[in-house]
């Protein structure tokens, strides 16, 4: 397993992040527990989640079977780094969501409960809040930074100019500021390259990809899982629509011995200003799969088939303006 560095922090992640919005609502909490054991095996160190995480099952059920899984061997804690978020909503409350100052101290020590741990490596926005300002964020996060629960902060879904001004606010006052962005990036979703990476780049944050294959659209021809998103009327018609598009990069990956997941992933950790993809494997053997994608090396001229199959969107304001 390789390592980088999450953005320009000294803290070392695996380019691989195992995502585990699957615990739970679709992966039974024993086939969970062997997935964490295989990936900790692999050397994956980097395991994101969330507090609304949790499906049908109710808000806060996979950080709780992540926090049965660290009980069982205390170990476990100091060879991963912990990621979770917060800002979704946790009840019918209107005070239960958000990034007020209120809600994310309350929610960071239920997510710690929920856990079982006394501290958050990786404490992520989930989305923005238009109605809490940078003042009562940063408040907040310097509080549970204070506090020692919570050591980096990151955010996720931001726009470019969100990033820059939450950096700006926290270099003003000679903070870290933000160290990540967690962002939908993959081959056909491509439009973080006009304006978000561009930002993390400039200050400095490491970017973690999510949806890193469009849904399972990038998955290729294996078979899909029963009740799983690519069987979903959406991700057919989807499909359907990019036949010819989804055809010629399955047959590029077949030139390369590779399959499309692989290279897709792939594909992301070659991009600027990532850190880190996340795979939410639902099963061991979709976790195997892609152990060996960050040894992957892809070439120029396999790069630039990759771009004439999925254009990209080009550099902002170029791309959309004379």
């Amino acid at each position: 397993m390789k390592y980088r560095p999450l953005g320009r922090s000294a803290l070392k992640v695996s380019a691989l992040c195992l995502g585990t919005m699957s615990f739970g609502p679709r992966t039974s909490e024993p086939d969970s527990f062997a997935i964490l054991d295989a990936a900790l095996e692999a050397g994956l160190n980097f395991v994101d989640t969330a507090d609304q995480y949790g499906g049908h099952l109710g808000v806060g059920t996979t950080e709780a079977i992540l926090g049965r899984w660290l009980a069982q061997d205390p170990a476990r804690r100091d060879r991963i780094v912990l990621a979770t978020k917060v800002h979704e909503p946790m009840s019918d409350d209107v005070n239960d969501r958000g990034l007020s100052a209120r809600h994310i101290q309350r929610a960071c020590e239920a997510s710690l409960r929920r856990l079982g741990v006394d501290h958050i490596d990786l404490y992520q926005m989930h989305h923005i809040d238009r109605a809490a300002s940078i003042e009562e964020i940063w408040q907040a996060m310097d509080r549970l930074i204070a506090e020692g629960k919570i050591t980096y902060v990151g955010s996720s879904n931001f726009p470019g100019w969100s990033i820059a001004r939450m950096n700006e606010k926290a270099i003003a006052k000679g903070n870290l500021g933000l160290i990540s962005e967690q962002s939908l990036y993959n081959l056909i979703e491509r439009r973080a390259e006009l304006e978000v990476l561009p930002a993390c780049s400039a200050y400095g944050l490491g970017v973690i990809t999510w949806s890193p294959l469009a849904g399972g659209l990038l998955a290729g021809a294996s078979p899909a899982a029963p009740g799983g998103r690519r069987q979903s009327e959406d991700a057919v018609r989807a499909a359907a629509a990019r036949t010819a598009q989804l055809d010629r990069f399955a047959a590029l990956c077949g030139r390369l011995g590779q399959s499309p997941s692989a290279v897709a992933l792939a594909w992301l950790l070659h991009q600027p200003a990532i850190t880190a993809t996340i795979i939410g494997p639902r099963e061991i053997g979709q976790l195997t799969s892609v152990l060996h994608v960050p040894e992957l090396t892809l070439g120029g001229e396999t790069l630039a088939a990759l771009d004439e199959i999925f254009p990209a969107c080009g550099p902002a304001p170029e791309a959309y303006a004379w």
